[in-house]
């Protein structure tokens, strides 16, 4: 099976959500999926479910909080490219056919990550591992390199009512 290049942008909510339906789906079809979440440190629901499926997927963050809010410390940065390395390895290695990079776009943004780093590892991908990259922000860079490209649109969200986050729905 060839692989190729995906990634989930825009502002709207959905894009972790989408490449977490697709590391279903590829376990369902017997393919091996490591997800890699930068940013992202902290537990949640999704992380929960996907523990069931540790046989197929393989889930690690290298991140300190859920999103970081002003400035990213040394220490953040430090987990990313921790995590930028691994990943380099992992998807090298051909062990996984998916490799999903949650909210690297965003680390990037931030700056923890360079987008060279991040185009060098869409470059060094073997041809038949399938490569996500998911987060707001994407450098047009990274879009130009991938095979599909879907922006989540904002439209409306209950956010802006004041709903907080909610077990099993958004966190």
């Amino acid at each position: 099976m060839r692989g190729y290049v995906q990634v989930y942008t825009g502002n709207g909510k959905g894009k972790t959500t989408a490449a977490l339906g697709l590391a279903l789906r590829a376990a369902g079809a017997g393919l091996k999926v490591f997800i890699a979440q930068f940013i992202k440190g902290s537990p949640c629901s999704e992380l929960e479910a996907l523990r069931r499926f540790s046989d197929v997927i393989t889930v690690k963050q290298f991140g300190r909080g859920c999103f970081i809010r002003g400035k990213p410390s040394p220490a953040d940065a430090e987990a990313a490219r921790k995590g930028l390395s691994e990943v380099r390895a992992i998807v090298s290695s051909s062990e996984y056919q998916v490799v999903i990079l949650d909210e690297a776009n965003v680390a990037t943004h931030l700056g923890l990550i360079s987008v060279k780093e991040l185009l060098a590892v869409i470059d060094a991908k073997p041809e038949d591992v399938e490569l996500v990259i998911t987060g707001r922000n994407a450098d047009p860079r990274v879009i130009e390199r991938a095979d599909l490209v879907t922006d989540m649109v904002d439209v409306k969200h209950y956010y802006e009512k004041g709903v907080e986050a909610r077990t099993g729905i958004e966190k």
